[in-house]
Parts: structure tokens; sequence; C-alpha cells
């Protein structure tokens, strides 16, 4: 078995890293917010919703903790400094899944398609254990600060299960 040197740059010398993560999440929060937030007072307002359905407002909070988090666990990623391959599937997993992380809003809100965000999401969930398994691989405290993620993101995944079925 191969030793994996999972040393951490110093914090001084990886800015750039900083700043790649914090781009990256913040481009995906932008494209689903662009998605989401013209059709939650139309289109989503009118659907029938089950009744574990949170309010509105809880939305934001929670994806600001979990982007909040994500950033964290990916700069961590980042800086180590000799990962080999497996480094390099961790920054490859997390980037897939924060690419669908923005096409379930697309196809969920952006599109109007509740089936199509279901497929989307059921792909995103498992990206995002995926994801966890290869960190958790290199560092286990970055793995450990995606842990509410993909718990929320099931939670999601039984409201647009629920969604598809109610209308």
């Amino acid at each position: 078995m191969m030793v994996i040197d999972t040393r951490l740059r110093p914090l001084r010398r990886s800015w750039g890293y900083v700043v790649v993560a914090v781009a990256a999440i913040f481009i995906a929060s932008a494209i689903g917010s662009a998605a989401t937030m013209p059709r939650i007072p139309t289109w989503y307002a009118q659907l029938e919703k089950p009744g574990f359905t949170p309010p509105n407002w809880v939305f934001g909070p929670a994806w600001s903790l979990l982007f909040t988090l994500m950033a964290i666990a990916f700069i961590r990623i980042l800086r180590i400094e000799n990962g080999g391959a497996t480094r390099t599937r961790a920054i490859v997993l997390f980037s897939a899944q924060l690419v669908l992380n923005a096409l379930w809003s697309v196809a969920f809100f952006g599109l109007m398609n509740p089936l199509l965000g279901l497929g989307v999401i059921i792909v995103f969930e498992i990206l995002i254990l995926a994801t966890m398994v290869v960190f958790a691989q290199l560092d286990k405290p970055s793995a450990w600060l995606l842990a509410p993620y993909p718990l929320w993101v099931a939670y999601a995944t039984a409201l647009n299960a629920a969604i598809v079925v109610m209308n």
C-alpha cells in the first residue's frame, strides 16, 4: 500500500488555492441562485409540496454554511503537497459534484423540471459520497467538514422526489 504524504502547504504559501476554491464555490452558488431565485415566488410557490418542506428562509443559511464548509475542505485538499493521483481524483470528484450542485438548480428550478432534477440530484449525492471517501484518504478533517453536505442533499432528494410524486 502506498503511503501518501498529506502535509499541508503553509497557508501563507496557499493563497492561490484559497482563491481557486472560493471562486469555484462562488460560481456554482451564483449559477444555482440565478436559476432558483426567480422561480421561488412564481413556479415553485404553486407546486404541491410535502409537509416536511422547510420554510424558504431556511435554504439561504443552510447553503451558506454548507458552501463555507465545502470551501474549507477543498482548500485543505488543494494545500496537500504530495497527494499524487489520489489528490487529483479528489479534485476531479469535488469539481464534478460542484458542477452537479449548480446543474440541479438549473434542472429543477431553471427548467422547471422536478423529474430531471431528481435524476441529477441522485448522481449528485453519489458524487458527494465518493468525494468524501477520497478526501478521507488524504485528510480526514476535510471529509468530516463535508459530512453535513450529503445529509442536506439527501433531505433535498426526498423533497424533490415528493414534489415529483405530488405534481
